[in-house]
């Protein structure tokens, strides 16, 4: 008797067509222009659904900051995430130096850049970094300029914190 080989939808494998985006994606100057993905436009539930089913492997899986926090029940919703995302796009677009870079790791929601301080006084650095992140309530890291190893990003308490503390993240050293 011949066997049939039986084929099953492998999680994973759907969890990274889930988070896909378009090669044009690249291309993006701000977050909203990303959110083209699957897990962008599905019904919450569903997407919540499938990355629990993805995470339950027993592996983290490559997602959204605000997908990670709505799954810990600490951000309300995906659109409470993409407002996060918004408000610090249009105070970072109005002032020099900043630029929104859309390539990500996978399936993350792109980061900004000061680009004066890839030149500080070491010469050539990796630029001061912001972005988003679920590991605490504000949102939001800072990475400073740095040239060697990655320093430990700086927890920043939402949009009025980072606002605050603009000038400090700027000062080019």
């Amino acid at each position: 008797m011949k066997r049939i080989p039986r084929l099953e939808a492998m999680v994973e494998l759907e969890w990274s067509r889930a988070i896909e985006l378009p090669r044009e994606a690249r291309s993006a100057s701000k977050p909203s222009e990303l959110r083209i993905a699957w897990v962008h436009r599905a019904p919450e539930d569903q997407v919540l659904a499938l990355y629990r089913a993805a995470f339950a492997a027993g592996e983290l899986v490559p997602s959204p900051w605000w997908l990670r926090a709505l799954a810990e029940e600490k951000l309300p919703s995906r659109e409470a995430g993409f407002r996060v995302e918004d408000r610090i796009d249009t105070l970072l677009s109005r002032r020099p130096g900043w630029e929104f870079v859309p390539w990500a790791a996978d399936g993350e929601s792109g980061y900004w850049e000061f680009m004066p301080s890839e030149r500080g006084r070491a010469g050539h650095l990796t630029p001061t970094t912001v972005l988003n992140t679920a590991r605490h309530s504000g949102w939001i890291d800072v990475l400073p300029a740095h040239s060697v190893s990655t320093p430990e990003p700086i927890a920043v308490q939402g949009l009025a914190g980072l606002r605050a503390r603009l000038g400090e993240f700027e000062a080019v050293r």
